[in-house]
């Protein structure tokens, strides 16, 4: 068969499996995910042992360092996929769940409820925890998955996909609402954008590249997630030692994450005095700063462009640039942010309102971190994605954004 008709295969099952699993119960769902979860880690040495082949590959190949990152699984990485699951099982079932209702003024009773989506499609590069992430989470919202990671996880995702099966045959559900798309060319990613009435929604998570080339080839419906050019600004009312701790802490924490801070701003009122604390912070951690005039009379800063400034490095590397106030602050996010997280630095009450109010993107935080923007921090569970978009979803995606609605009409000899 050619990509396409194997791709059109599976999807053809992932539907079949789909009406089975829209209407199974939370407890079968449930027990489901705790036997993945179980098989995950009984089928550990396996996994890491596909995964010691993919990490192997990379580095012959010179993959960075950053994406190799992404790639590695260890013992402590995998314990907390398994418990990722666990997690997703102890959350409520959002399918069913009643978002509105009412009894009309003719007697209809209308209620609007949530419903899976039927069969999500899953493009994503490096990252094998998403492998089973995106399979727990489209599991519980009662979703087929159709898995197509990166050829430099194919030996990690087959492992762990393989797994997670045999739970699934074992606990009752069909197995196949868990697959791995075939093939490792384009063309089976192309196949799966093109699946459109055998696939209800796609969700690319990766790149710029990876991201802009689903949107703009599929005709299956995309919930789009977005890369992560997040910033931390520092305002002149902010407590600079709590600022020094967040902003190193939002940058190297880990580097190789779309919530890790790759913009910092500093109120020119305060730069004199927190300039030099936190380049020197900055550069002891690895970092290399790429400064504007005023960064760049220290040591070992290098000149930013706009094309740092608009840059998700997703490594050791931040832009920075000193603004007038925090309207200079707004601006700047508003030329290079890519709407995913910005934080704000502030004690000033007032600041921290008009901040708020005015940056427009995914998730907005004050005095803490950009690392939050996360579904498990948020207490989501496992997460899908982070999306950037405004359309049905926002920000980290969970259980509730991996359905859809529908309205239940109920009435008694009703006639229009």
């Amino acid at each position: 068969m050619s990509s396409e008709e194997d791709v059109r295969e599976v999807a053809a099952r992932a539907r079949a499996a789909s009406h089975e699993l829209a209407t199974a119960t939370r407890a079968v769902k449930d027990a489901a995910l705790h036997a993945m979860a179980d098989a995950l880690h009984d089928a550990g040495p396996q996994v890491l042992a596909a995964n010691a082949e993919d990490v192997a590959r990379a580095e012959a190949a010179g993959t960075p360092a950053n994406i190799v990152d992404r790639l590695r699984l260890d013992d402590e990485r995998l314990a907390a996929m398994a418990q990722g699951l666990r997690d997703v099982a102890g959350l409520p079932d959002p399918v069913g769940e009643v978002l509105r209702g009412s009894t009309l003024a003719n007697g209809l009773e209308l209620r609007q409820v949530r419903v899976p989506f039927g069969v999500v499609g899953m493009i994503y590069e490096a990252r094998p925890n998403v492998t089973a992430d995106a399979a727990g989470i489209c599991l519980k919202a009662g979703n087929a998955v159709l898995l197509r990671g990166s050829s430099s996880a194919r030996s990690s995702n087959a492992a762990i996909v393989a797994a997670m099966r045999d739970a699934l045959a074992a606990s009752g559900l069909p197995e196949d609402v868990v697959q791995l798309v075939p093939g490792e060319t384009h063309d089976s990613v192309k196949a799966l954008m093109r699946a459109r009435g055998l696939v209800d929604v796609l969700v690319p998570r990766g790149g710029a590249g990876l991201i802009r080339s689903v949107v703009e080839e599929s005709t299956v419906p995309v919930i789009e997630t977005g890369v992560g050019n997040c910033h931390v600004y520092v305002d002149a009312s902010a407590d600079l030692e709590q600022a020094l701790a967040i902003v190193l802490n939002a940058k190297t924490q880990r580097t190789s994450v779309c919530n890790a801070a790759e913009s910092l701003l500093v109120h020119e009122d305060v730069a004199d005095e927190f300039l030099p604390i936190v380049v020197e912070a900055l550069q002891a951690a690895g970092v290399l700063v790429h400064g504007d005039a005023a960064f760049a009379e220290y040591d070992d800063v290098v000149p930013v462009t706009d094309d740092d400034h608009a840059a998700e490095f997703l490594g050791l590397e931040i832009s920075a640039a000193v603004v007038s106030d925090v309207e200079g602050a707004i601006e700047h996010i508003r030329r290079f942010s890519s709407g995913h997280t910005e934080a704000i630095l502030a004690r000033d009450q007032a600041t921290i309102r008009r901040f708020v109010a005015a940056v427009d993107s995914a998730a907005v935080v004050v005095n803490a971190s950009t690392r939050f923007t996360d579904g498990g921090e948020f207490g989501f569970g496992a997460e899908i994605g982070i999306s950037t978009q405004k359309l049905h979803a926002r920000g980290p995606m969970g259980l509730a954004e991996m359905t859809s609605s529908k309205y239940v009409v109920v009435g008694d000899g009703h006639v229009r």
